[in-house]
C-alpha cells in the first residue's frame, strides 16, 4: 500500500495551533457504550479545513490529499462554525493585529446596495430578441415557416364522435 507524504505547506503551524486550540469545544463521547471509532485529532481536521479554504478546492477533493477525510473535515467545520470558533478566532486575530500594528477605528467604510437596478427589467419582462431558436433556424425554401400539426399541436388520433 502506498503511503502519502503529508505536505507541511498546508499544515497549521504550532504557533497558530496554540491560538486555535483553546477556542475549540471539548468533545463528549456520545457512543452508548463509551467506545466507538477513535476520533480524528482536531488538529488534523483543522489542517483539512484550512487546506480547503486556502486552495478553494471542493470538500471531496480533500480525500486525495491524505490530510483527513472530507466528511470529517466538513463535519468539524459545520460543528465549529455553529459554536462560533471561527468568529472567535477572527476576533482574536483582529485584536492581535490591533495590538501589533494598530487599527484606525475612526475611519470606516462600507459598501453595498439595497435598491433595484436602474435599468433592470421586471421579473416577467419581454425578451429583447425573442426566442433564440428563431434566429438560428434556417429559412425554408418555397414553403415558408413550417406549421405545427393542425390538431392543436397534439400528435394523437383524431377524436371519435360518439353516436348519441
Amino acid at each position: 500500500m502506498r503511503t502519502r507524504k503529508r505536505n507541511n505547506q498546508y499544515r497549521v503551524s504550532d504557533e497558530l495551533w496554540n491560538e486555535i486550540e483553546p477556542l475549540l469545544p471539548k468533545h463528549k463521547n456520545t457512543h452508548r457504550f463509551g467506545g466507538g471509532r477513535p476520533r480524528v485529532p482536531d488538529r488534523q481536521a483543522m489542517d483539512g479545513i484550512f487546506f480547503v479554504l486556502r486552495t478553494g478546492c471542493q470538500w471531496n477533493a480533500l480525500n486525495a490529499t491524505g490530510i483527513c477525510s472530507s466528511s470529517t473535515a466538513h463535519d468539524r467545520f459545520q460543528e465549529w462554525t455553529k459554536t462560533g470558533v471561527f468568529v472567535k478566532f477572527w476576533a482574536k486575530g483582529l485584536a492581535k493585529y490591533d495590538e501589533l500594528k494598530g487599527i484606525d477605528w475612526s475611519w470606516q467604510s462600507m459598501d453595498g446596495a439595497m435598491t433595484k437596478a436602474p435599468l433592470g427589467r421586471g421579473k416577467n419582462g419581454p425578451q429583447p430578441y425573442g426566442s433564440s431558436q428563431k434566429r438560428r433556424e434556417a429559412e425554408r425554401v418555397g414553403r415558408g415557416v413550417r406549421r405545427a400539426n393542425r390538431t392543436g399541436g397534439r400528435r394523437c388520433q383524431p377524436t371519435r364522435q360518439q353516436d348519441g
